[in-house]
């Protein structure tokens, strides 16, 4: 027989047919009048069959202890109904604890007898009932949680359990997990909606697992911590009971496999294998385009500055700016597109899941950034300003085209001050920037294209791009200067700055 279901309800079923039960049998002898669904705040499920003799008989299964709340008798070893006296409830509430303990999941089980008078219309009672057993579930923990639980916590996220299991069962599935610390705190859903405001902004900060939950508690905790603490919240869920914390949070993840429609409808990602590893994946690759962004826009306004200063400065003072406008086109293409290209492609590494969030109100442009901008372009700038001024003699640069030459090395020095900023953006801190470098085809091919057109605009296009070629040394001279801004870049970074968190 193929089983097919929610995987507790698969699992007791499975339970059932190993003791030797007849599942066909038992649908046939019975007819179905009436189906509670699970309910959160209640916590349990009910129905309601009629047997061949025309009695009616509830049956209903849920949270352990409130299950057992509702038993006054119990059937014993021998399959005899008893009244449950104290020393039995004493028995199940131990067994409930141990089961718990063992990170299992327990579900109670009962029924009651209700007579010959019953419509579908009316309310399934719920007491007077018989306790007939309690189960535990094992929800074996996936390989690789723990593991990306750490990961999680060494890049600065915060990770919560929100359940409606017990809180024992929560607490040893949160430990086995990695989860719940030895400073963390643990507390029961109507314990927590019952805290003041100056309770809540003391014990959410120290908050690890929120057991017996019901989706009001999950919203609330989602709402207190996007307001009350101005933290970025990414929640995930797979249940209809789950949809207000998936629409409160900034990002909603869903489980593709086990999650209902209403969960995926309401969350902003779908996870397709219900992995939590594949949450750290994705938070790296979150994190590698936005890095990946701030790397190019960091390059983008150095080139911006320079052009800004060495024309404008340089038309200011001598009437005459050193860039063309097919110069500043070429430029323009280097800094847009070229650079696009190569640094919003960067793959994710593992050094992204060492690094601090980012602050909801942090801001886009870093301390990091704005150093780094303002090194490597007054770098560019002296040396620029130095050739505008001082080219002549340096080179020896005489005769009718002394100019020409001149703002062509000017124009080609820039371009390959460009051409190894790209690669020193790839690290905004790290010093190493030719880490994974060659795995990057689409860099490599970026950089080689842009040197190959230099080539070709300083030696074969000067009439159109108003150059003149260069000597070998003129261009040894080029590619040293700006070879030169990488270990202007290193040092750089290795000022300190005020790090935003």
């Amino acid at each position: 027989m193929v089983i097919l279901g929610p995987p507790t309800e698969t699992a007791l079923l499975e339970f059932g047919l190993l003791l030797g039960g007849d599942f066909q049998a038992e649908r046939q002898a019975t007819k179905l009048v009436k189906v509670e669904p699970f309910n959160s705040v209640k916590k349990r499920t009910g129905v309601v069959l009629q047997l061949q003799e025309g009695d009616f008989t509830a049956y209903c299964k849920g949270a352990s202890e409130l299950i057992l709340a509702s038993c006054d008798k119990v059937l014993n070893n021998e399959g005899e109904v008893v009244p449950l006296d104290e020393a039995s409830i004493n028995h199940l509430k131990d067994t409930i604890k141990q089961f718990s303990s063992e990170a299992l999941r327990t579900l109670c089980f009962a029924y009651k007898e209700i007579g010959s008078e019953f419509s579908a219309e009316n309310l399934i009672p719920f007491e007077g009932y018989t306790c007939i057993g309690i189960v535990g579930i094992k929800d074996p923990v996936r390989p690789g949680v723990k593991e990306s639980v750490a990961v999680c916590r060494s890049a600065g996220i915060t990770v919560r359990m929100v359940t409606g299991d017990n809180i024992n069962t929560a607490k040893a599935i949160a430990g086995e997990c990695g989860i719940l610390t030895d400073d963390g705190i643990a507390i029961e859903g109507p314990d927590f909606r019952l805290k003041s405001e100056e309770e809540l902004h003391e014990i959410i900060p120290k908050l690890q697992v929120l057991a017996r939950s019901s989706p009001i508690d999950k919203q609330m905790l989602v709402r207190h911590l996007c307001t009350k603490f101005q933290d970025v919240v990414a929640v995930t869920g797979d249940g209809t009971n789950d949809t207000l914390a998936l629409n409160e949070a900034d990002i909603g993840l869903a489980m593709g496999i086990s999650g209902t429609e209403v969960a995926k409808e309401s969350a902003d990602i779908i996870i397709l294998d219900d992995n939590f590893s594949t949450i750290v994946i994705i938070s790296k690759w979150g994190r590698s385009v936005y890095v990946n962004i701030q790397k190019f826009v960091q390059f983008q306004l150095t080139v911006n500055v320079v052009v800004l200063i060495v024309n404008f400065s340089s038309a200011s003072l001598t009437g005459n700016a050193p860039l063309t406008a097919v110069q500043l086109l070429w430029v323009n293409i280097i800094m847009d597109t070229l650079g696009a290209f190569a640094l919003t492609t960067e793959p994710p590494n593992d050094d992204l899941m060492k690094r601090p969030p980012v602050a909801r109100k942090g801001n886009f442009i870093s301390n990091v950034m704005w150093r780094n901008i303002l090194g490597q372009s007054m770098y560019q700038f002296v040396i620029l300003w130095y050739l505008q001024v001082s080219g002549k003699s340096v080179f020896h640069l005489d005769g009718s085209d002394a100019d020409l030459i001149l703002n062509t090395l000017v124009f080609n020095t820039f371009v390959f001050c460009q051409v190894f900023n790209v690669i020193s953006s790839r690290e905004t801190e790290n010093l190493n920037v030719f880490k994974g470098i060659l795995k990057n085809h689409i860099f490599v091919a970026v950089i080689s294209c842009t040197v190959l057109f230099q080539i070709i605009i300083v030696e074969f296009l000067g009439t159109f791009a108003n150059t003149s070629p260069l000597t070998w040394q003129q261009w040894f001279a080029s590619v040293c200067l700006g070879f030169l801004g990488m270990p202007i870049a290193a040092a750089v970074k290795i000022i300190p700055v005020e790090i935003e968190t």
